[in-house]
């Protein structure tokens, strides 16, 4: 493969194949992890309704794919991640430093592992409300 000139920058061919190699599956990882949910796979391929509809499989609203746009981010990101991982059953201390260390490759393995199954949504919206209060 020749090299690839972008901006000045020469690539080598090998890190264009090594990319679209790890690009196709990172979007069949994902293709399946949204199957398991029951969630169109096609999703995967528009990139911000991808976002969204991982919010709809944690069970958040769909608006807050907004939030990855403002420095909130930086909060919302691993708890993202740990509620993705709360979906499919994953409770334990270790399964959340797992997922926070090796996100991407704990995704991945959520999505194409025959074991994992999809439990249903992990968030869960809290009042502000006691609702134990019986207040007349």
């Amino acid at each position: 493969m020749d090299d690839i000139i972008i901006y000045g920058v020469e690539i080598s061919g090998g890190v264009v194949l090594a990319s679209f190699f790890i690009g196709l599956i990172s979007i069949v990882g994902t293709c399946k992890l949204f199957a398991k949910a029951d969630l169109p796979c096609w999703h995967v391929f528009v990139p911000f309704l991808n976002v969204m509809t991982v919010m709809k499989l944690i069970g958040r609203p769909t608006w807050h794919a907004w939030l990855f746009f403002t420095p909130a981010a930086l909060y919302l990101i691993p708890k993202t991640i740990i509620e993705l991982a709360q979906s499919f059953g994953k409770r334990t201390t270790t399964d959340y430093v797992l997922a926070l260390v090796f996100n991407v490759f704990y995704i991945l393995n959520l999505g194409l592992s025959y074991d994992e199954e999809y439990v249903g949504p992990s968030y869960e919206k809290k009042d502000l409300v006691n609702e134990n209060l019986n207040v007349a």
